[in-house]
């Protein structure tokens, strides 16, 4: 696949990393030049091609928001039609929101197909995945398939809890958020809080 990770922090070098190891074809921007981020990259997620925003996202098959929840409202939503946008992102601190982030990202990235996964992972908790669990929640069946695959092949063991709606359950103040858990506990805890 031809991933997009848009977000060179702590969370997108390590899923650029893990992608360009699972074999994908990884563009990764961050938040300016990307001659900016070069170095990052090249020592962080060898193999990643750092790009603008843009054109990460014009030739993807998937695209990861790993950027500060701050700037998701910069982005340019046109550009993410028909893309399987996987949400990576938090309210730091916990927001008193009547939506969780992925129900505001699917609402501003109109014609997107939104899947919340791999933020409820702490980035230094990423690499070795080893069938770890990783949560995902989105509205569209394929997406939410195509997410799981990519998740797997990243050496985790997705784990879909339910719409996107139910992403809310992978957000800071969930007992999903950050939890050290096997597949059958994570399982429970999901079932628990549904």
């Amino acid at each position: 696949m031809r991933i997009a990770v848009l977000g060179a922090g702590h969370v997108g070098p390590v899923v650029a990393r893990l992608a360009v190891g699972a074999g994908h074809q990884v563009s990764i921007a961050g938040s300016g030049d990307p001659a900016r981020i070069e170095m990052i990259i090249e020592f962080l997620a060898p193999g990643a091609v750092p790009v603008s925003a843009a054109d990460a996202v014009a030739g993807a098959d998937l695209v990861v928001l790993a950027i500060p929840w701050h700037r998701f409202g910069s982005l340019e939503p046109g550009m993410f039609a028909d893309k399987v946008v996987v949400d990576a992102m938090n309210h730091w601190p916990p927001a008193d929101a009547p939506l969780g982030t992925s129900e505001q990202v699917a609402a501003r990235l109109a014609g997107a197909h939104v899947v919340k996964a791999l933020n409820h992972i702490a980035y230094q908790d990423m690499e070795p995945a080893d069938g770890r669990p990783a949560g995902l929640a989105g509205d569209s069946p394929e997406a939410v398939g195509l997410v799981a695959e990519f998740l797997h092949g990243l050496g985790f063991d997705p784990v879909p809890v339910g719409p996107l709606t139910a992403g809310r359950l992978l957000e800071p103040g969930s007992p999903l958020f950050g939890v050290a858990a096997g597949r059958t506990d994570f399982e429970k805890l999901a079932k628990e809080q549904s």
